[in-house]
């Protein structure tokens, strides 16, 4: 009986290890948006659609621009905290709700997001549906925030 104890631990601390050993060789998960496809498919849309600066955001906003701040962030990104004035349009409903939130399809927009990945895409589609003046506001939202540029919750 005692054997058979001792085997059966043996055996519970060998398979243990081998769980352990397997885990530690496993490589850190790439973020998909990370990889180079994507990273291709996000430079090529930015050269397909038109760009400025964070400053150059910052000074419409300075010199009362008509032109509306769009954050293509999900509401719980949003919520925290966004540039001021921004409406929120979550990209994954750009498509759906950007008709109620501008109908003026003539209207000057500003895109942006945290990484400037997913305004990226959101600009095109946006131009694709007829607002020829959305750009994308190349820069990451932490630029805007170490600027000192204006924001609200």
């Amino acid at each position: 009986m005692r054997k058979s104890l001792i085997l059966w631990m043996l055996s519970v601390v060998f398979v243990v290890s081998m769980v352990t050993m397997a885990f530690a060789q496993e490589k850190p998960k790439v973020l998909t948006w990370q990889t180079t496809v994507v990273k291709q498919q996000i430079d090529k849309t930015k050269a397909a659609i038109k760009k400025v600066s964070a400053a150059d955001v910052k000074a419409a906003i300075d010199n009362k621009e008509k032109a509306i701040i769009l954050d293509v962030r999900d509401p719980n990104e949003y919520a925290p905290g966004h540039i001021a004035g921004a409406v929120n349009v979550s990209r994954g409903r750009l498509d759906f709700d950007i008709w109620d939130k501008i109908p003026d399809k003539n209207a000057k927009i500003y895109v942006y997001c945290r990484t400037t990945a997913v305004a990226t895409f959101a600009t095109k589609t946006l131009n694709d549906l007829g607002y020829k003046n959305a750009v994308l506001m190349d820069a990451m939202l932490e630029n805007w925030v170490k600027a000192g540029y204006p924001m609200e919750r």
